[in-house]
């Protein structure tokens, strides 16, 4: 008898939602979901290519202008003398300037993500990705549980975000980007699978560093095999893709998919003063030029 009425509720239900139109499902569906502060991840949905400035140094003043302009902000702790104190300054000076803030890490460590999402960053970019346990371990402590771990801290983060009405701890899972770099012929072996790890959103090219160690220029054939790889097996997976070079954004085969990436252009034509010594929106900033040895932009190879 018990099975018998289980059956007949189910039957009801299904059929309650069947008469419901999937148009105002879906309405109701996204009425009852809380607006995303995250910007980036509302126009990643929308299928927007997104864009950021790289900081790289403590300059208030400077970030507060340059965020402004962009979508969101690299914070560079991967190669730079950057403190995290000096990125909760920064973060604290103009919280709600414009652009999101996120952090590249040096690695996946719990104490580097948790101090990066209490000091208010929205998303956390991790390099060097050559498996799948260097993915888990970036996700294991980004967001809240239940779905993660991330202990409760007491930064700045619910100050900043947690503002008109927004209950932070429970809308934070929702806005937390966790992006992670593929660099090595090891990784692109392992996209797949390191693209299929649940709650990693977005999968990156970091391009100098696939040339450095490869040994492929990026006009090599070998190089753009690598590049197509990662593309495809990320889409597979159904997650955001993209290349940390600009360069790539407009005239590759692959830049109508690549929606993700590390400098180019601001949303209203601001150029930084005397980026890399030149006033192109691509490039690099100080330290990061072609032979410098750095991830994320590049020479094109195109």
């Amino acid at each position: 008898m018990m099975r018998t009425s289980i059956v007949i509720i189910r039957v009801v239900f299904g059929f309650s939602l069947a008469v419901i139109p999937a148009a105002a499902q879906q309405a109701g569906q996204d009425a009852a979901k809380p607006k995303l502060y995250n910007t980036v991840i509302q126009k990643l949905r929308e299928g927007k290519q997104v864009f950021s400035f790289t900081q790289s140094t403590f300059d208030i003043a400077g970030y507060c202008e340059a965020a402004k302009h962009y979508d969101y902000t690299w914070f560079e702790m991967q190669h730079s003398t950057l403190e995290f104190k000096d990125i909760e300054a920064m973060i604290a000076a103009c919280p709600h300037a414009g652009a999101i803030p996120m952090i590249r890490l040096p690695d996946a460590q719990e104490w580097h993500i948790q101090h990066a999402t209490d000091i208010g960053v929205l998303g956390v970019i991790v390099p060097t990705v050559d498996d799948v346990d260097r993915a888990r371990e970036a996700v294991k402590w980004a967001r809240f549980p239940p779905v993660a771990r991330r202990s409760a801290g007491s930064g700045q983060a619910a100050r900043i975000w947690g503002v008109n009405g927004i209950n932070y701890r429970q809308t934070f899972n929702d806005n937390m980007l966790v992006v992670i770099m593929i660099e090595t012929p090891t990784g692109v072996a392992n996209a797949y699978d390191i693209a299929s790890v649940p709650g990693v959103d977005v999968v990156i090219i970091g391009n100098n560093d696939l040339s450095s160690f490869s040994g492929y220029p990026q006009n090599d054939d070998r190089y753009q095999m690598m590049v197509t790889k990662i593309h495809n097996d990320t889409l597979r997976a159904g997650k955001i893709f993209g290349q940390a070079a600009a360069n790539y954004a407009q005239g590759h085969p692959w830049s109508k998919d690549a929606k993700f990436f590390q400098n180019g252009p601001s949303n209203d034509g601001w150029v930084p003063a005397g980026r890399g010594g030149r006033g192109s929106p691509n490039a690099p900033p100080p330290g990061e030029e072609e032979g410098g040895g750095r991830s994320g932009r590049g020479r094109g190879g195109r």
